[in-house]
């Protein structure tokens, strides 16, 4: 087992919660909360089906993750009153997307006759810059982004005359306060509203067979049963999500962005033939220091107690020589080959700071793609308008020197090759 170097979560410290949230916590630790707001794969399946009139929910062996990770839930996430409320809508949601999803490729089978062509996916260490990347490249018209209320709510398929003024839109955006009445600090790190992008991974959820799960959730025992999962069927299920939204309402490409399938990188290249990716780059003791202040406060969101079980994804507090690991398998890729000159690009955090347009077009250079002068507008404009720290600061604590630098050595690799420079 490698060494763990300097566990992050010691010096994470949540946010106080919002006094409505204590009060309805405090109030319900004396109720039977599994009994008042049921997680069973039984009382949600029900509910879903009531909700909907459907009950085909698709044969492709999904309800076995779906009771691991229930059963997980109950027994290990330790939710509060509030937390599983919101993990009882949630869960409600996506199983109600994934019937309406099954029931819409029955009656409208050309759906599978979609073709995502060459789509452009951005993945890195989390906190590198991949969401400000996304956003500023989904000012361009030529790529088409999820956005999460179509995420949430997939069908009917949207379309263009009625994308800005669907009413799903309001729907999402309820959901998305209640998160954000939880947790009024989490904007300062990931703003998300219900017509911002959302990260590929989202459209994960109800597959029920994702690495989101183990970062939102304490759930060892499903993490366990997760590792020995191919998820080449999930990014098959995004596909599927991919081809319905597009099926009224397309673009030239899709653009994605998950720092999380970073290490499933072949998985992906393999659904989607014709791939482009963008690597997004940082110091990666900043990254490490950064996103375990982040995982922290979704973690806070369902529970008093984030670190309970001892467990989440191994990406962020696995020591620092299995973390840079994570970067090997690309490299190799790259000199083998596999993945050709042209088909990847290299987007640098450092530089985007001091001349964001200049870094973009770095990339747009990289990938072979032709940025005009209406989309450099448009992404300036974009900028301009988003003030930085409108949603506050994110505020983290560092790595200790001593721990940075023994750290630094197991990055020596990634940093070099592809010119990461130390931050701290």
């Amino acid at each position: 087992m490698a060494e763990q170097l300097y566990d992050r979560r010691e010096r994470f410290t949540p946010a106080p919660r919002p006094a409505w949230m204590q009060t309805l916590n405090r109030l319900g630790a004396g109720l039977d909360i599994k009994a008042i707001v049921a997680l069973t794969p039984e009382s949600l399946m029900q509910q879903a089906t009531v909700n909907t009139g459907l009950s085909d929910f698709g044969d492709d062996g999904w309800l076995e993750p779906f009771t691991v990770l229930t059963k997980a839930i109950d027994i290990e996430a330790d939710l509060h009153l509030a937390g599983r409320i919101l993990t009882r809508a949630e869960f409600l949601t996506y199983l109600e997307a994934r019937l309406r999803i099954v029931d819409w490729y029955h009656s409208h089978p050309e759906v599978e006759h979609e073709v995502i062509d060459r789509p452009v996916f951005i993945t890195g260490y989390g906190r590198s810059g991949t969401t400000i990347l996304f956003e500023v490249l989904s000012q361009d018209p030529q790529f088409r982004v999820a956005q999460k209320w179509e995420a949430a709510f997939p069908v009917p398929p949207p379309e263009a005359g009625t994308y800005r003024t669907d009413p799903r839109i309001a729907k999402a955006q309820h959901l998305n306060e209640l998160i954000q009445a939880m947790s009024p600090e989490h904007d300062s790190m990931h703003q998300s509203g219900a017509q911002l992008p959302v990260e590929s991974i989202e459209l994960e959820y109800l597959s029920f067979v994702s690495q989101i799960y183990p970062i939102i959730m304490q759930v060892p025992s499903y993490a366990v049963y997760l590792q020995g999962k191919d998820l080449t069927s999930t990014f098959e299920w995004q596909k599927r999500i991919l081809k319905l939204l597009q099926s009224k309402f397309a673009g030239a490409h899709w653009l994605m962005k998950s720092p999380s399938h970073l290490r499933h990188l072949r998985n992906y290249l393999q659904v989607f033939p014709g791939m482009r990716v963008i690597f997004a780059h940082r110091d990666p003791i900043v990254t490490a220091d950064s996103v375990v202040s982040f995982l922290g406060t979704i973690l806070w969101q369902r529970t008093d107690n984030p670190w309970g079980n001892g467990r989440i994804d191994v990406e962020v507090l696995a020591a620092a020589d299995e973390r840079a690991r994570t970067w090997d398998d690309v490299i190799e890729m790259i000199e083998r080959g596999q993945l050709a000159k042209g088909s990847y690009a290299n987007f640098h955090y450092d530089r985007f700071l001091t001349d964001p347009i200049a870094a973009i077009q770095s990339v747009y250079d990289q990938l072979g793609m032709q940025l005009t002068a209406a989309t450099v507008a448009r992404m300036r404009a974009y900028l301009d308008a988003k003030t930085k720290g409108l949603h506050g600061k994110h505020v983290y604590e560092r790595a200790p020197a001593n721990a940075a630098e023994s750290e630094r050595i197991h990055y020596q690799t990634y940093q070099s090759y592809f010119a990461v420079p130390n931050e701290i």
